[in-house]
């Protein structure tokens, strides 16, 4: 028994197979999950969020950062300080980690740098965005202090925004309450 097939058919049946087709390739596929690691602070190389190997970024400490670079500045100096519950004055061990990104930036006078002020969850979104200007400025006084001009620093307040734990526990509160050096223009 033969089937005859003839041109609109075939062109249905092609029509119906590619709608198939196209149907299948499109189907939701669970997305892939990844271990994460809540931040630390246990020296000046490692602060912000840590790899596998301790180190912000994951990058082990063996590899050389380019002097002057970014990476230079988080690995080997520190880029956050952490503050405590409702207060924008600096902690103890904040300084010493402070006054070696001073050295730093006084070391590449190019570099120009933004000051981030963040915040945990609690509190008005109003209120949160004072408190982390307050805290941003803090750093800008404290590194004006050890000498490094302010027209190399911006400050700017994210507020509770930008979290880095998103939780909303103790710890998580803590890692929240923070601000971050970040390089913006004359890093290597």
């Amino acid at each position: 028994m033969a089937f005859h097939i003839d041109s609109k058919t075939a062109l249905r049946l092609a029509l119906v197979a590619t709608a198939a087709a196209s149907l299948s390739a499109c189907q939701s596929r669970p997305k892939p999950t990844f271990a994460t690691t809540t931040p630390t602070q246990t020296g000046p190389g490692q602060t912000g969020p840590a790899g596998p190997s301790g180190v912000p970024g994951g990058t082990e400490v063996g590899q050389a950062a380019l002097p002057g670079s970014e990476r230079d500045f988080v690995v080997n100096v520190g880029d956050r300080v952490y503050f405590d519950f409702d207060s924008y004055s600096l902690r103890e061990d904040a300084r010493p980690l402070l006054a070696a990104q001073a050295a730093w930036l006084k070391r590449y006078g190019a570099v120009r740098v933004r000051i981030e002020g963040n915040t945990d969850e609690r509190g008005t979104r109003e209120y949160n965005l004072a408190l982390g200007a307050r805290r941003a400025n803090a750093v800008r006084d404290f590194l004006a202090g050890q000498g490094v001009t302010t027209d190399r620093i911006t400050t700017i307040s994210y507020g509770k925004e930008r979290p880095i734990d998103p939780g909303s526990s103790e710890e998580a509160y803590a890692q929240n309450r923070n601000a971050r050096t970040a390089i913006v223009s004359g890093g290597r």
